[in-house]
């Protein structure tokens, strides 16, 4: 049985003046699965995302979210997704828990559902202990949590992440992606864009690898690092003396071994952890020290180099049409800006004088 298609994207165009940010790019995403859009800055990854969610129209082309067209539905498609930009645009002087009011009461949600769906997503996103605190006391970290968790409040069958990870240490981006698994794991279906081939790897179905507004790649996270070049086992060698006769022993099961006296490192193609185990066997017969040993996956610079030419570091400044930022909850427009009112404490009262205000 095919899965149906939660999101379709047909030779999407977008010129900008003379300047074509997107050029022709198609792809589709089955319901329930991660779709990953990778590129360097500039790449065209957020102008895709802004025609998809309907903040931007298509020069040319078509595309559908949950079954409805971006440019003859676009009420419907809000309804039918979340967004979430590259910058958290929660409201600072606001509590969570009046953030997740707030943008319920945009969507359209019956109060009677929104403070039982508010505490299931502090909950998921590990912020009730939080939920009363005014957002510009978070961390990073958590107001990333909460930028997602306030996209998710109308419960949208599809979400769209544009480099959610970013700026974000290594525990919280972690912390992040076990959320999405879990959404995932819930039916939703997410569109990511990220610069990051780890975080497409932990995440993604399906990766389309675009650059200068073109897909110039479409696969899985392990078809794409296969096309970059055969993985590496990497032996740094603890006494420089030993190197020589590690590189002789390596070569005797190994067709390439590259040297790299300076490091006193021993690089070799290899199929998988079948070649570093028995490399490993053979240095540590011959009693030869090892500082490290470990198999090396292509890195996102060498699927950018095999692909493009250049490094992922080299790409230009993103796209210039006030893509970043922007923040959408399900049935929401565009990036609302929002204000509280301040209590005592310099928060924003209390949250029921609150709730009563904007019912």
């Amino acid at each position: 049985m095919t899965t149906p298609t939660a999101v379709e994207a047909i030779d999407l165009v977008k010129r900008f003046g003379e300047t074509t940010a997107v050029d022709g790019v198609s792809f589709t995403v089955p319901e329930g699965t991660v779709l990953g859009l990778l590129g360097p800055n500039g790449a065209g990854k957020t102008t895709t995302v802004r025609m998809l969610t309907t903040l931007s129209v298509p020069t040319s082309g078509s595309a559908r979210v949950a079954g409805y067209d971006v440019v003859a539905n676009p009420e419907e498609v809000r309804h039918s997704m979340g967004l979430t930009g590259q910058a958290a645009t929660v409201d600072e002087l606001l509590t969570a828990r009046e953030n997740l009011w707030l943008i319920g009461r945009l969507a359209g949600l019956p109060k009677e559902l929104i403070k039982p769906a508010s505490d299931d997503l502090l909950d998921r996103f590990s912020l009730t202990d939080a939920a009363h605190r005014i957002v510009k006391t978070y961390s990073g970290g958590m107001r990333r949590r909460l930028d997602l968790a306030v996209s998710l409040i109308a419960a949208p069958p599809v979400l769209f992440l544009d480099e959610p990870t970013t700026g974000l240490d290594p525990r919280s981006r972690n912390d992040l992606w076990e959320v999405l698994r879990g959404l995932v794991a819930d039916g939703t279906t997410l569109v990511l864009t990220t610069q990051y081939l780890e975080e497409a790897d932990q995440l993604c179905d399906d990766i389309v690898v675009v650059d200068k507004g073109k897909v110039i790649a479409h696969g899985t996270p392990t078809q794409l690092k296969d096309q970059a070049g055969r993985a590496s086992v990497v032996l740094t060698i603890a006494d420089f003396a030993d190197l020589s006769r590690a590189e002789e022993l390596v070569r005797s099961v190994m067709p390439e071994v590259y040297a790299e006296p300076g490091a006193r490192r021993l690089t070799a193609p290899a199929e998988g952890l079948s070649d570093m185990t028995r490399i490993g066997t053979i240095i540590a017969e011959a009693g030869i020290g090892v500082d490290d040993l470990g198999l090396q996956r292509p890195s996102l610079d060498d699927v950018f180099l095999h692909l493009t030419g250049h490094r992922a570091e080299e790409g230009s400044s993103e796209e210039s049409d006030g893509a970043s930022g922007s923040s959408v909850g399900s049935g929401d427009s565009g990036g609302t800006r929002r204000s509280g009112r301040s209590g005592p404490s310099g928060g924003s009262g209390t949250e029921t004088e609150f709730e009563g205000a904007i019912r």
